[in-house]
């Protein structure tokens, strides 16, 4: 039982539990998942906060297997997400704002940072609820950030109109494989009191860096001592998706 740095045991839940036990599933059972799961779950999800109540969200589900293979390909031939019961697409979505500016004479055309930024927080807060629900009636998925390497495919595969465009994927099905728990970096290094202490960072990234290459290798996946700071460097040098602020404002989003 997790206790507090006096010994005592923390509070405890089921939603609590859920969200201590959750993992990233890719591989699902031959079962279908009804329609009414998928309705249950995003009903509970569409309750998540939002900013302003302005709802900047959609979620469009994918069942169909051909759309659900082009998709595939389009986030990096993620087999995953071909084989999946259900794909669901959250979305960031403007056009319920605009048609509400143009019923007053008013446009979103050259929209700023803010209005693609809240609405894009909007379907992601939308996406976690929906995991967490999904999760506590036994569906497990993983979430799909491929949808942004080709952002006007997904959209073209999806038929988003102009102002919509998918934020991230989920995979969701009941599951197949489970695998062990990843370790996430220590409570203390990403948590601070009153203000940010960044002292240690990196002794404690160094920590890390050693506690992911042991989950690594005992699941025999290859990986470098430095395993978390070098996968970051190789992620993110040369810059990641650099034509993907040219290709959402293509979409109806400027973020400037």
């Amino acid at each position: 039982m997790p206790e507090d740095r006096s010994g005592a045991a923390l509070p405890s839940s089921e939603t609590i539990r859920v969200l201590r036990a959750r993992v990233s599933v890719r591989k699902f059972a031959d079962m279908p998942v009804s329609a009414g799961h998928v309705q249950a779950i995003l009903e509970a999800a569409y309750r998540a906060p939002t900013s302003s109540n302005i709802q900047a969200y959609s979620v469009v589900i994918v069942r169909d297997k051909a759309a659900r293979a082009a998709l595939a390909v389009a986030t990096g031939n993620q087999r995953h997400v071909a084989e999946t019961p259900v794909f669901l697409a959250f979305c960031a979505d403007l056009t319920r704002i605009e048609y509400a500016m143009e019923q007053r004479g008013h446009s979103l055309d050259g929209n700023n940072l803010e209005v693609c930024l809240v609405s894009s927080i909007d379907a992601s807060l939308v996406g976690m609820a929906a995991y967490l629900a999904a999760d506590s009636v036994g569906l497990k998925g993983v979430m799909i950030g491929g949808v942004r390497d080709k952002p006007d495919e997904v959209a073209r595969i999806l038929g988003l109109p102009a102002r919509v465009y998918c934020v991230f994927g989920m995979c969701l099905g009941w599951p197949a494989d489970v695998p062990k728990q990843k370790p996430r970096m220590d409570y203390d290094m990403v948590t601070h009191h009153e203000r940010y202490e960044a002292a240690g960072a990196g002794a404690q990234l160094q920590r890390y860096d050693w506690t992911l290459a042991a989950h690594y290798q005992a699941a025999g996946r290859a990986t470098t001592a430095d395993s978390w700071t070098h996968d970051m460097d190789k992620k993110f040098h040369p810059p990641l998706r650099a034509d993907l602020r040219r290709k959402l404002a293509d979409l109806g989003f400027d973020f400037g």
